[in-house]
């Protein structure tokens, strides 16, 4: 399949099942709609037949961008889960957990801490945080909509400011290709402290969790949590997959912790292993060059497989459970994962109608490489604000930085050959952008995993942070304005971060007194 240019057309699949799953809340047709939408884009540019063509293109690109390691993780993980619910583990962790976690605010610190702490990879991340802390959020009546803004917030704008992590790996690999830089990884170490996206959202998170500062969706979420109701939805009032589970009463907490633990352990030695940490070539025997070659998708697998079998070892080996009772929970976790993999498909298939077959990355480029307007000093925010663009309407912050990384370089070096600093603040905005995108847009498999690891339905998870998303965003777009004016990193990070907590607090006291004026009227 050829691909074509189609101009602004290029952006209208995902820009449909945006608006769509906005209006309906409902994210599967919305994708299938989107898909076909792009699909007949491409096959009228192609002069196909348009009913049977727009159909058949979009089963091609299905095939053709399916992930089965991905998928296999996100199946597998879902059957650990399952299966240490059912042990009894969950239970008995939350018990032992809700002794040490004794309010709210401790409850959604310990979940920000954890998502900082599991830095290696996001999809790790997302599905992790959300197993382990969502018995006690639910303890403590924070809704679903909340841990998942938690976990999304911690999962991509975490690894983005790590060393080592796969998205260092992938940040390295395409500033490689530049040759602008004489060591990757230390360039990639010079953007952390001017990512501003990822700074800000982080630390929105820390003040969420800290002052009762909401507004927005988030709010009312909150509200409802508090009476009671951790989600709006009836189907997920209680766990929908678990509530007809026998839980063994015999459980303990180390029955939810050691299968997590060995978890992190197995994969993160799998992701060195895959990228040939005790291979032949001694190229790869240190441990920033095997992540650097990793494959996040196998060594995912290899990791969770080998935590379910330690947790077979637990609960079959001390007869805490039958070998048939252990192979229908990790059926029936399987299943619990259906929606989520279903979701993920459809998002990739629709990145891959816009990447491969109608070229938006192209558009972008062109817009980029054309206007030669660009002064150096707005160079940062305006590339901020097209790789997030970019980002949202792909649904991808890796093929984001992919595309941008070789022309954002090349222009600031054109802009100003002599300012290695402009370089680098152009290059961290690169990456702020695309997390942004990524972090916000309802087609992000980080988003769909974070909705996942919560239990919160995926559109109320994508309507509740989109205001928090885009509030810290603008706070960011400030700040690489300053720094492209100043270069200084006091000031323009400063500056973004006083701007963020002074619009948090007045968006608060706005949905307050509204919320007043509203039950005096009524």
């Amino acid at each position: 399949m050829d691909p074509i240019n189609a101009g602004w057309l290029s952006i209208l699949p995902p820009v449909i099942a945006v608006v769509l799953a906005l209006a309906t809340k409902e994210v599967f047709s919305s994708l299938i709609i989107g898909i076909m939408a792009g699909t007949c884009i491409y096959t009228v540019g192609t002069d196909g037949n348009i009913v049977v063509g727009t159909v058949e293109n979009a089963f091609k690109v299905l095939a053709s961008k399916f992930d089965i390691n991905i998928v296999l993780f996100c199946s597998l993980l879902g059957s650990l889960v399952y299966v240490i619910t059912l042990a009894g583990g969950t239970r008995a962790y939350g018990k032992w957990a809700t002794g040490h976690i004794r309010d709210r605010r401790a409850a959604m610190v310990s979940t920000s801490v954890l998502g900082a702490f599991i830095f290696i990879d996001d999809y790790f991340n997302c599905l992790t945080v959300g197993t382990v802390m969502r018995p006690i959020t639910d303890t403590y009546k924070i809704s679903r909509e909340k841990l998942a803004y938690i976990i999304d917030a911690t999962a991509a704008p975490v690894c983005i400011i790590a060393p080592i992590s796969s998205w260092a790996a992938a940040v390295g690999s395409n500033l490689k290709d530049t040759k602008a830089f004489s060591s990757e990884m230390g360039a990639f170490v010079s953007t952390i402290p001017w990512n501003f996206y990822a700074l800000l959202c982080i630390s929105l998170v820390l003040i969420l969790s800290f002052c009762k500062l909401d507004f927005g969706p988030m709010l009312k979420a909150e509200e409802r949590a508090i009476k009671g109701e951790i989600s709006d939805r009836d189907d997920l009032k209680a766990d929908a997959g678990n509530r007809d589970i026998d839980v063994k009463a015999d459980g303990t907490v180390w029955d939810m912790i050691v299968p997590i633990v060995m978890l992190i352990i197995f994969s993160t030695m799998s992701l060195l292993y895959v990228g040939g940490y005790w291979g032949d070539d001694a190229a790869y025997h240190t441990i920033s060059a095997a992540f650097g070659n990793t494959d996040a998708g196998p060594a995912l697998v290899l990791g969770v497989f080998g935590a379910l079998v330690v947790a077979f070892a637990m609960f079959v080996g001390r007869r805490l459970m039958s070998l048939k009772t252990f192979m229908d929970g990790m059926l029936r976790g399987v299943q619990t994962m259906v929606p989520a993999c279903m979701i993920l498909t459809l998002a990739w298939t629709i990145s891959g109608v816009c990447r491969d077959l109608l070229q938006t990355q192209v558009f972008i480029s062109e817009i980029v490489k054309n206007d030669t307007g660009f002064l150096a000093a707005v160079l940062p925010a305006v590339i901020f604000a097209i790789a997030g663009f970019l980002s949202f309407s792909t649904g991808t912050a890796w093929g984001t930085f992919g595309i941008l990384i070789p022309i954002v370089v090349s222009v600031a070096q054109a802009l100003d050959p002599s300012a290695q600093d402009l370089i680098v603040i152009t290059l961290s905005a690169t990456l702020a952008g695309s997390v942004f995108g990524d972090h916000c847009s309802p087609i992000s498999d980080t988003t769909i995993l974070s909705s996942a690891g919560a239990g919160c339905v995926h559109i109320d998870h994508v309507y509740t942070q989109l205001p928090y998303a885009v509030i810290t965003a603008i706070c960011a777009f400030v700040g690489y304005v300053i720094a492209g004016l100043t270069y200084s990193l006091p000031l323009s990070l400063g500056s973004a971060l006083v701007l963020l907590i002074a619009s948090v607090y007045v968006m608060h006291r706005r949905n307050l007194s509204a919320e007043k004026k509203a039950a005096a009227a009524a």
